[in-house]
Order: structure tokens, then C-alpha cells, then sequence
């Protein structure tokens, strides 16, 4: 399965709903583009050291761009563009599960719903 950042950062926040939809997962596995997002939020060393920890304590894979990831974004993109204020980031995360064949956990229910064959499950917090 592969998370959303939505799913992680309710996660690191100690979200029971979330650890344990990730306890559940019998394989464990984020974009790169998760791993920056989450990047994003964090206010020092120590919450970097703390969010790495957790992702290898759990097993984590950490899924590349590829070519042909960002090949499957650009379609998303060119479907979505006039109808949706789908952006990069997701795109680019919905590719990765398209392009691995994984499920993706996700409360962005919006916008994965407008990516046909995007096998995506629903989070609720």
C-alpha cells in the first residue's frame, strides 16, 4: 500500500485511525514526493531524525520518480487541467501508485477520483 501524505501526517500527529491503517498494510511504501512534503513541515533536525526513524521502525519503502512516473503525472495532469485544481505534488503521487499497481490510502478523495484505474482506498481521520 502506498500512503498519502495526508495518511502520514495524521500519522506522525499520533492518529490511531492512521497508525493503524499503517499497521495493517502488509507492505508499507511512500513517494519520494511524500517524503518532501513531509520535509516541509519539519522545524528541526531532531523532527527529521524522528520522521526517518519511523518510517524505517515500519518498514517504509520510499518509491522514485521515475520516467515513466512522471510520464503517467503529465497524463494526469493534461485529464485534470481544465476541470480540476488537481496539483503537481498529487499528481505525481497517483502516477506512483499507478505506475507500482499499489493501492493508495488517501482522504484526498477529490482528486483521486477523477484518475481512472487509480486503485485508492479512502482514509477518514
Amino acid at each position: 500500500m502506498i500512503f498519502d501524505t495526508d495518511v502520514m501526517i495524521w500519522a506522525f500527529r499520533g492518529n490511531t485511525k492512521a497508525l493503524d491503517a499503517i499497521d495493517a498494510a502488509p507492505e508499507r511504501a511512500i513517494s519520494a514526493v511524500t517524503y518532501m512534503e513531509l520535509l516541509q513541515g519539519v522545524r528541526n533536525k531532531k523532527e527529521i531524525l524522528s520522521m526517518k526513524r519511523f518510517l524505517a521502525t515500519l518498514g517504509f519503502a520510499t518509491l522514485p520518480v521515475t520516467a515513466n512516473v512522471s510520464s503517467r503525472a503529465v497524463t494526469i495532469m493534461e485529464m485534470t487541467a481544465l476541470k480540476s485544481d488537481l496539483g503537481v505534488a498529487d499528481a505525481l503521487i497517483f502516477a506512483t501508485a499507478l505506475d507500482t499497481g499499489d493501492t493508495l490510502l488517501s482522504g484526498n478523495v477529490k482528486h483521486f477520483k477523477e484518475v481512472p484505474l487509480l486503485s485508492a482506498a479512502v482514509f477518514r481521520a
